[in-house]
C-alpha cells in the first residue's frame, strides 16, 4: 500500500484549494504580490534607501509604500533626487517589472495548466475513511442521494467517484440531479476502474466501502470482476479486509464473482433481485413500496440490535417487546442472520435481534404498562386455498425469462402465461431459459405493446396479472418510457370499461416518469434502477445486510406477502397493532406493517403502505385492507 508522506498532503491540499475557484486564486496572487512588496520594503528600511539627502529614517512603512508605487507604475521615479536613491527605485522597477512579470506569467501558465490538469480529474485523492464509487451510470445519482442521507450525522464525510467520463461533466451531472450534499463532500476523478494506476487515484486502500457499479456495456459483468481482482489482487493492498459492493447481472457469472471476492465482496445478482420484485408485485400490490421503504434512508431501516433485556426470553416473545420498532429475526451469535425464524427460539447472550426502526437510537424496550393485546379483536381465518392464474407480460428486456421462471415459483399449478413482445427472437429464450417451469405454461406472442388493437385481441381483461416491462435493451430510458406511458393508458381505459379488476404492475426506467404514470392507476410500478442503487447503498453502509436482503428476496423460505386483514382481526372497530402482532404470532408469523386500500392513490402517504407503526395507536381496518407479514409462502 503506497504510503502517503506530508509532500502526497501538501499536494492534495493544494490541488483542492486550485479548485475552489477564480475567487481563490486571486487570493493567492494578491497574497504572494504583498509577500514580495514586502520583502522589498524592508530591504529599502534596513539600508536606509530614501530619495535625495533625506536624513530622517525610513520606516517600514514608507518603504512598503514606496515599493508598491514603483512596483505598480515606473512613472513615478521620475521627480527622483539622489542617484543613490534613484539607483534604488531603478532596481526596484526593474525587478517590479522582469520579476514580478515574469512571476505573474508563470503563475498565468501554471494555472491555465493547472485547471486543465484538474479538468482531467487525474490527482490522488488524499482521504480516509470515505466510500469509493467506482464507475459510472443513472444509479450513481441515487447512491449518492442515499448515502447523503445516511451520512447527515457525520461531521466529515466523502464520497469519491471514479469513472470514465470528464470531471468537470460528472461534477456537473450531480450537481444538478442530487442537488445539495449538505456535509458530504463529493470529489470526481477520471479514470478506468480496472487500470491499477488509475485505482489508486481514488485512495481505494483507505477506504471504508467500495461500491462497484454495472457499466453499460456488452458485458458488464467481466469488467466488474475486473474491478474486483484489481481491489482484492493488488499488490500495493491493504492487510485488513475491504468492504465492498459489486452487483452482477448474469447468474453464471457468479461463482466467479464469488471465488474473486471471497469474503471481502458481497454481491448483488441484479438480474434475479428485480424479477423477483416484479414477480412477487404482480400478485401483491404495494409491495415495491414496503421495499422501498426498507432499503432508502429516508425512513425506516433494518438495524441489529443486541438486547440483554430479552435473553433468555423467546423469539415470539421479542415480537411484541418493543412499541415503535418491529423485530422481523434473528442473528445468533457468529451465524447467519435467519428471518422470522420458529417463535420458540430462545435468544442467548451475544445474539442480536433484526429490527426495523427510523433510527438506531430509537430503538428502546416498551413499557409494561405500554403492552396491551385485546385477544377478542383476534380473528383468525384460513386463507383460501390457491387456484389457476392467468399471467400477461407485454414488452421485453432482458430479464423477462427470468420474471417467468420466478413467478412459477408462487403461481399454483395449472397457471398460465403469455408474453407479448416486438422482439423476434423472444420465443426461442424463453425457450431457452424457461425449460424448468413446473406449475404454469408459457405463449409467445408477437406485437405492438402500444397499438390498441392488439391490446383488444388479447382480451387483457381475462387475465389475473398485468406486467409492463420497459424495452430499456433497444430504446433509451426516455423513449422506453413514453411506450410503457402509451401501454398504460391503453390499459387503464380497457379495464375501466369493463368490469374486471386485473392487477397491473409496470417496470419503469426513470423515476421522474413515475409522476406522469400515475395518471394510469396502475397498481405499482417498479423502479428498477433505483431499488438496485438503494440496495447498494444499504449493503456499503452494513454489509450483514445483504444476507437479510437475500434471504427477503429468495421465494425459498420467509418472504414478506400482504395478507388480508381479515385472516388476522375483527374488521370495522379500532385494534392496535400489538393485537395484529399477536395474531400474526400465532400463525407463526411476524406482522410488520400494513396497507389501507383506501389510501393506495395517495402518494403523499406511501399509496397507504405503513411500515413499523406504533404498535399502541389504534387502527381500523376494512375488507380490502391488508397486514404486511414476513412468513413462509
Amino acid at each position: 500500500m503506497h504510503r502517503i508522506t506530508p509532500l502526497d498532503r501538501l499536494r492534495y491540499a493544494f490541488d483542492n484549494y486550485m479548485a475552489r475557484g477564480t475567487v481563490a486564486l486571486i487570493g493567492g496572487l494578491a497574497l504572494l504580490s504583498a509577500l514580495v512588496i514586502f520583502l522589498i520594503g524592508l530591504m529599502m528600511t534596513l539600508f536606509q534607501i530614501a530619495p535625495g539627502d533625506a536624513s530622517e529614517p525610513v520606516s517600514l512603512p514608507e518603504a512598503i509604500w514606496r515599493s508598491l508605487m514603483r512596483t505598480l507604475d515606473p512613472g513615478t521615479m521620475g521627480g527622483d533626487e539622489g542617484w543613490r536613491f534613484r539607483l534604488s527605485a531603478l532596481a526596484v522597477t526593474l525587478g517590479g517589472i522582469f520579476v514580478i512579470s515574469a512571476l505573474i506569467g508563470v503563475i498565468n501558465n501554471g494555472i491555465e495548466g493547472k485547471l486543465e490538469q484538474l479538468r482531467k480529474g487525474r490527482s490522488r485523492v488524499v482521504e480516509a475513511g470515505h466510500t469509493v464509487i467506482l464507475g459510472w451510470s443513472e444509479q450513481v445519482f441515487s447512491i449518492i442521494s442515499e448515502l447523503v442521507l445516511a451520512n447527515a450525522n457525520q461531521r466529515r464525510s466523502c464520497i469519491v467517484v471514479l469513472g470514465n467520463h470528464d470531471k468537470i461533466a460528472m461534477e456537473d451531472e450531480i450537481r444538478d440531479k442530487v442537488g445539495s450534499t449538505g456535509r458530504t463532500r463529493v470529489v470526481c476523478r477520471t479514470g478506468n476502474p480496472i487500470d491499477l494506476a488509475d485505482l489508486e487515484i481514488a485512495s481505494p486502500h483507505t477506504a471504508r466501502a467500495i461500491i462497484i457499479l454495472s457499466p453499460e456495456t456488452d458485458d458488464p459483468d467481466s469488467n466488474v470482476i475486473k474491478a474486483m481482482l484489481a481491489i482484492t489482487n493488488n499488490p500495493n493492498r491493504r492487510a485488513e479486509p475491504y468492504h465492498v459492493v459489486a452487483e452482477i447481472r448474469d447468474p453464471k457469472n457468479m461463482e466467479a464473482a464469488r471465488m474473486v471476492g471471497k469474503d471481502e465482496v458481497e454481491l448483488v445478482l441484479v438480474g434475479d433481485l428485480i424479477s423477483r420484485i416484479i414477480a412477487q408485485t404482480c400478485r401483491q400490490s404495494g409491495l415495491s413500496v414496503v421495499y422501498t421503504e426498507l432499503l432508502d434512508f429516508g425512513g425506516d431501516e433494518i438495524y441489529f440490535r443486541a438486547e440483554p433485556g430479552l435473553v433468555g426470553r423467546t423469539f415470539g416473545e421479542a415480537l411484541t417487546a418493543y412499541a415503535t420498532s418491529a423485530v422481523i429475526g434473528w442473528r445468533p451469535t457468529g451465524g447467519r442472520p435467519a428471518l422470522n425464524p420458529p417463535m420458540p427460539t430462545r435468544l442467548n447472550a451475544g445474539d442480536e435481534l433484526i429490527v426495523i426502526a427510523a433510527d438506531d437510537d430509537t430503538i428502546h424496550l416498551a413499557e409494561a404498562d405500554q403492552v396491551v393485546i385485546d385477544e377478542r379483536a383476534i380473528h383468525l381465518v384460513d386463507p383460501p386455498a390457491p387456484r389457476p392464474e392467468r399471467s400477461l407480460i407485454l414488452g421485453w428486456n432482458w430479464r423477462a425469462p427470468a420474471i417467468v421462471n420466478e413467478l412459477d415459483h408462487y403461481v399454483a399449478p395449472g397457471s398460465a402465461m403469455k408474453v407479448v413482445c416486438e422482439f423476434d427472437d423472444a420465443a426461442v429464450e424463453v425457450e431457452r431459459q424457461c425449460g424448468q417451469l413446473k406449475h404454469q405454461t408459457v405463449e409467445v406472442q408477437t406485437g405492438d405493446t402500444t397499438d390498441r388493437r392488439t391490446l383488444d385481441s388479447l382480451a387483457v381483461t381475462g387475465f389475473d396479472h398485468i406486467i409492463v416491462l420497459s424495452y430499456s435493451d433497444t430504446l433509451d430510458e426516455q423513449q422506453a418510457d413514453a411506450r410503457t406511458l402509451i401501454t398504460l393508458l391503453h390499459l387503464r381505459d380497457i379495464v375501466d370499461r369493463s368490469a374486471h379488476e386485473a392487477s397491473i404492475v409496470s417496470e419503469m426506467l426513470d423515476l421522474r416518469n413515475r409522476a406522469l404514470a400515475e395518471v394510469t392507476r396502475a397498481d405499482d410500478f417498479i423502479v428498477s434502477d433505483k431499488l438496485v442503487s438503494l440496495m447498494l447503498s444499504q449493503v456499503s453502509e452494513n454489509k450483514q445486510l445483504n444476507a437479510v436482503f437475500a434471504d427477503i428476496f429468495d421465494p425459498e423460505g420467509s418472504e414478506i406477502y400482504l395478507r388480508p386483514a381479515s385472516e388476522y382481526v375483527a374488521l370495522g372497530q379500532p385494534v392496535n397493532f400489538f393485537t395484529v402482532t399477536a395474531a400474526a404470532r400465532q400463525r407463526g408469523q411476524v406482522a410488520i406493517g400494513y396497507r389501507l386500500r383506501a389510501q393506495a392513490s395517495d402518494a403523499a402517504r406511501a399509496y397507504g403502505v405503513v411500515v413499523n407503526p406504533d404498535k399502541a395507536r389504534p387502527v381500523t381496518f376494512s375488507d380490502a385492507d391488508r397486514i404486511i407479514v414476513v412468513a413462509e409462502g
